[in-house]
């Protein structure tokens, strides 16, 4: 009986190949804890760690306490000399009359429609750990990304797309792979990474056309596939890395139809490839928006500049803040403003951050113009769109930034909120795992409700 009916289970794998394309497409999507406000997320990831103080979180008092040492054991062990104010100009931008650099002003006219929390943190002030905290819920790389998460839950909309995919202009992410990984997780919910150095379409999705079989052949062959495959399951209880190669193979299968022109922005108008403007993010984050238009669930765009410069900014804070700020202000305000101008804004939820801040003191290096260090016990990030109440800030941090004492945030919370947005309850959508379930926000979080429009 437990053999026919693990077979019988592994059998759902074969789905996608045995069942019409209709009813596929149907059982793909699942349905959500309670009414979803966002369907899809765009993640605009700023690794390294955006300074607070120079973007969304003005602090005057830094200039009164230049050069004074902060306390606490956390300065004692960095390489900070003192408080360093930020030499940026603050204006109050929109309707809502938000704090916004001067650094950022295509952002500062789409404010009103984004809420900004300037009392998140972190758990670790160091790149890795902070870096899969913010997209496992986890420090170690043990977990499922929460794109995996996302489309677990959810299920994808379009069976001719990866249901989750990952835009980095660069091998040389951080981290790397861990931090989009399915884990433990089926593995038909691991996102599909993308270099982008190159944007032309065959070098984005190589190999996905082929040149000698056409369609029906192909199918013909998928489908021995199937029946060699439903063999093979049946005599592995299941077995889930199998179910999650099938399911690559499908979707593969179905790329050719729709992937060659999602993956074109040169299709795009030239006005609205102006409006992004000419850099690597710039053509990602119009990548995002068409992949997000045409079903893909969750987008991670990973930010580089042309330099290959994240935004760890150790020496020379300012000047290199200035030019990430530049790099990163426009293609960020296009996006918001296109998905908005399409309709899309209601339901798909943008996010613009990092792991953590810097520092609200200065990191000197010898002979080098200072810098600021990791911070992690409070730092900004921007949400817009997908139910988020536009025109608000929430939570703070201390008059010097050094810590959010105001309705703080921590990733766990922001992860809760995230998936609440999205028609889930993060403690209901668990996986279980080596005798345990499982959830993205592990064993704490709770839905910043406060922000939900």
């Amino acid at each position: 009986m437990l053999g026919c009916m693990a077979s019988g289970f592994g059998m759902l794998g074969l789905a996608s190949l045995l069942l019409p394309q209709a009813a596929f497409a149907a059982s793909a999507i699942r349905v959500s804890h309670f009414k979803p406000r966002a369907k899809r997320v765009i993640f605009l990831f700023m690794n390294g760690g955006p300074s607070h103080v120079d973007t969304f979180d003005p602090k005057p008092a830094l200039k009164k306490n230049e050069g004074q040492q902060p306390t606490g054991e956390l300065f004692k062990k960095s390489k900070g000399t003192g408080f360093m104010p930020s030499p940026l100009n603050f204006a109050r931008c929109g309707q809502s009359g938000i704090d916004v650099s001067e650094t950022l002003p295509h952002i500062g006219r789409i404010i009103d429609d984004c809420c900004i929390i300037r009392s998140l943190h972190t758990d670790v002030p160091n790149h890795e750990p902070a870096l899969l905290q913010m997209h496992t819920g986890n420090v170690q790389p043990i977990r499922p990304s929460m794109g995996s998460w996302m489309l677990y839950g959810l299920g994808s909309e379009n069976d001719n797309l990866p249901g989750y995919v990952v835009l980095r202009p660069t091998p040389q992410i951080v981290v790397g792979p861990a931090l989009w990984s399915n884990s433990f997780l089926p593995a038909e919910f691991q996102a599909t990474s993308v270099i982008t150095a190159d944007m032309k379409v065959d070098k984005l999705v190589a190999n996905i056309r082929n040149s000698k079989l056409s369609e029906g052949e192909q199918r013909e062959q998928l489908d021995l596939l199937g029946k060699l495959n439903r063999l093979h399951l049946a005599q592995r209880d299941g077995d889930s890395a199998l179910e999650g190669e099938i399911k690559a193979m499908e979707t593969a299968f179905h790329m050719q139809r729709e992937a060659m022109e999602t993956f074109d922005i040169s299709r795009e108008p030239e006005s609205i490839r102006a409006a992004y403007g000419d850099s690597p993010f710039a053509r990602s984050c119009l990548l995002a928006r068409r992949l997000v238009e045409s079903g893909v669930r969750f987008v991670t765009v990973y930010y580089v500049n042309k330099g290959n410069q994240p935004w760890d900014t150790h020496t020379n804070h300012d000047e290199g803040h200035k030019k990430l700020c530049a790099d990163a202000d426009r293609p960020t305000a296009a996006l918001i403003a296109d998905l908005k101008a399409r309709g899309l804004l209601d339901d798909t939820l943008v996010i613009w951050g990092g792991e953590f801040g810097r520092t609200p003191y200065a990191e000197n290096q010898k002979d080098q113009k200072s810098g600021r260090d990791h911070h992690h016990t409070a730092f900004s990030m921007l949400l817009a769109g997908g139910g988020v109440r536009g025109g608000m800030t929430y939570g703070a941090s201390d008059e010097l930034g050094m810590n959010a004492v105001e309705n703080p945030v921590h990733v766990h919370d922001l992860h809760a909120t995230i998936l609440h947005l999205l028609g889930l309850d993060h403690e209901k959508l668990t996986y279980r795992y080596a005798g345990r379930d499982f959830r993205l926000t592990d064993v704490s979080g709770r839905v910043v409700k406060e922000i939900v429009g």
